[in-house]
């Protein structure tokens, strides 16, 4: 369910500042796993973000594991960049916003991670969703991951 009066998520560079607070994620690894959870957005200082989601993967076998992940995001005049969250935050990939006319707000990015390649896209809804995809490919990782993200009731 989404937050009562969403106003739309209004230019690339306000994004982030939609992004504060909880939201419910239902996650698909595609023939693999499945995850129902809450991530946070927490602000940091000068626009920062810290992402935090915790909950339970289920694997294909139905086997049961806890799963967390943690990233910074970093808000940037056409959209953001997301950090791992390390020390110093190691950047993950930039995402340059651009505004469809179906009013939706989406953004693609290419990470290479020794041999394996991500591919990102996001995707901001006019009903105050949002979808994460990362396909990742190559000699250790073959997953496609969907996110979807929404207000909890």
């Amino acid at each position: 369910m989404n937050e009562a009066g969403f106003d739309g998520w209004g230019g690339a560079s306000n994004v982030t500042k939609k992004l504060i607070g909880s939201w419910s994620l239902d996650r698909v690894i595609e023939g693999q796993a499945t995850m129902q959870s809450i991530a946070v957005f927490t602000p940091l200082d000068s626009g920062w973000l810290a992402y935090r989601e915790q909950g339970y993967l289920k694997l294909a076998n139905g086997t049961i594991v806890q799963a967390e992940r943690e990233y910074v995001f970093r808000s940037s005049d056409g959209g953001f960049s997301v950090f791992f969250r390390e020390d110093p935050p190691r950047l993950f990939h930039e995402i340059s916003l651009s505004a469809s006319c179906r009013g939706e707000l989406s953004g693609r990015a290419r990470h290479l991670c020794k041999r394996d390649n991500y591919q990102s896209a996001y995707m901001f809804l006019p009903d105050g969703t949002f979808v994460v995809r990362h396909v990742v490919s190559g000699p250790s990782k073959d997953y496609t991951m969907n996110t979807t993200y929404t207000r909890p009731s």
